[in-house]
């Protein structure tokens, strides 16, 4: 069976208020009684008798207490945030470490949406027996709904058996560009989900990403906990797409026969929310509104919320503060949340004084 790897990160500001540093949004529960984390544990358990995932310190007391069911040895912590390619490394360290045979390793994030289990299953098997077949990274990405903007993209080349060839990946185009691709049909949403073997992952890691590759034999070569941490926190931090993924020449990619949100902002929330007739979502106690159309409306606070004559907005409120954005801006929430951290940690600082 597959080895799966739950990468739980993120800095929790795309989401602010409802999401924060501490507890970032796959923590949270956004459609449904159980956390994005949960969900996607719930997806992957009967793929695989081998599960990992990895989270930051400041969080994984809840990450661990939203899985309980999960072997403690099983959960892999970061002793400070270094990147998604980071997290590659120490699971790759981890699994050569317990030395299991050459099988398929399929890397995935925490806070996505999928509500095909069976689609995301077959889709998940079927990418796993390639990568071991092919002893290649194979790379699963989505066929586009809409012009996304905000979204990564795969570019798939020629056709081979099962998958394509990856030809190239792309961040985030323009409105114009993202029209093209949609009805080009050759381009797929990158989810990040990311599969290949042992084997194949230092290859790659070897060749196209030294720094990586000697971070890896590091952590291979101390069994101290002390010396990994150590080794650990020199890491740079990077993204896996930079550090990895770009500059693997001869990928595949596999469009995934399942849905799939990436949940990004206020706006992407909306559209995977239950809506009533003016197509309003509403959650929680004392909120009221009146000629309000194609809103979000959440109140996790004691005090009312009331919206009135506004259409198309994102308006939340929680102990953490309160958010109230056009879903056209709902993307900007990530920069006013950082710099509110900043100013947070600046007042910490001159309370010490």
């Amino acid at each position: 069976m597959v080895i799966v790897v739950i990468i739980a990160g993120g800095s929790g500001t795309r989401l602010w208020p409802l999401s924060t540093h501490d507890y970032p949004k796959h923590l949270l529960k956004l459609t449904n009684d159980r956390s994005l984390l949960q969900n996607t544990y719930d997806r992957v358990k009967d793929l695989s008798d081998e599960i990992f995932v990895i989270t930051e310190k400041s969080h994984a007391k809840f990450v661990i207490e939203q899985l309980p069911y999960l072997a403690r040895k099983n959960f892999l912590i970061e002793p400070a945030r270094r990147g998604t390619a980071s997290c590659f490394v120490l699971a790759l360290s981890e699994i050569k470490r317990r030395k299991y045979k050459n099988q398929a390793i399929l890397f995935l994030w925490a806070d996505h949406l999928v509500t095909d289990t069976k689609g995301f299953r077959e889709t998940a098997k079927k990418v796993a027996g390639l990568a071991e077949a092919e002893n290649k990274l194979v790379f699963t990405g989505v066929k586009p709904t809409y012009a996304a903007t905000g979204l990564g993209y795969i570019q798939m080349g020629k056709k081979n058996a099962a998958a394509y060839e990856l030809k190239q990946f792309v961040e985030k185009p323009d409105r114009k560009t993202a029209e093209k691709y949609l009805k080009n049909g050759k381009y797929l949403w990158n989810t990040g989900y990311l599969t290949g073997t042992i084997e194949a992952f230092e290859r790659e890691l070897r060749e196209h990403a030294p720094r990586l590759w000697n971070g890896y034999l590091d952590l291979l070569e101390t069994r101290l906990p002390m010396n990994r941490k150590k080794i650990y926190l020199d890491f740079v931090s990077e993204p896996i797409d930079t550090a990895l993924s770009e500059h693997v020449p001869d990928g595949l990619a596999v469009a995934g026969e399942f849905d799939w949100a990436d949940v990004g902002s206020f706006r992407d929330l909306h559209v995977v929310s239950k809506q009533d007739k003016a197509g309003n979502h509403i959650s929680g106690d004392n909120v009221e509104l009146e000629n309000v159309t194609g809103s979000y409306v959440r109140n996790e606070s004691e005090i009312p919320v009331a919206v009135i004559g506004v259409d198309n907005v994102a308006v939340i409120a929680t102990e953490n503060g309160i958010l109230v954005t056009k879903k056209s801006d709902a993307q900007k929430v990530g920069d006013i949340s950082k710099r509110l951290q900043k100013e947070k940690k600046a007042f910490r600082w001159l309370e010490k004084l």
